[in-house]
């Protein structure tokens, strides 16, 4: 069973490794496994919230949409493996490692 795993820009937490299966989407991986994640929109691609770097597995998720590329732009320090957890669905068997970016600046949820 492939894992994600969510680092942190925030030194002061730790890695956090779990099990993802095909067709999870990493928005609702993190929310079941205690990790903070905003999505002031509630995961519809309306924000950026939600906003993560994908460091490993890129080539395992869905494709970026324009939609959720637009939206990505509007995020805090977008990077090129920029995405929205809320449009991030596992369609591989592989390994992905996610870094979210600080949450404590974000207002939301």
């Amino acid at each position: 069973m492939p894992t994600i795993t969510f680092k942190f820009e925030q030194k002061e937490k730790q890695p956090i490794t779990v099990d993802i299966s095909k067709g999870e989407m990493i928005l609702d991986v993190a929310l079941d496994n205690d990790v903070n994640l905003h999505h002031n929109c509630g995961a519809v691609c309306a924000c950026s919230t939600c906003h993560i770097y994908i460091e490993q597995g890129q080539e395992s998720l869905t494709e970026i949409t324009d939609k959720e590329e637009d939206f990505v732009d509007r995020a805090r320090n977008p990077k090129h493996n920029s995405r929205l957890a809320c449009q991030c669905i596992l369609t591989d068997d592989e390994d992905i490692i996610v870094t979210i970016p600080d949450q404590s600046v974000i207002i939301g949820h």
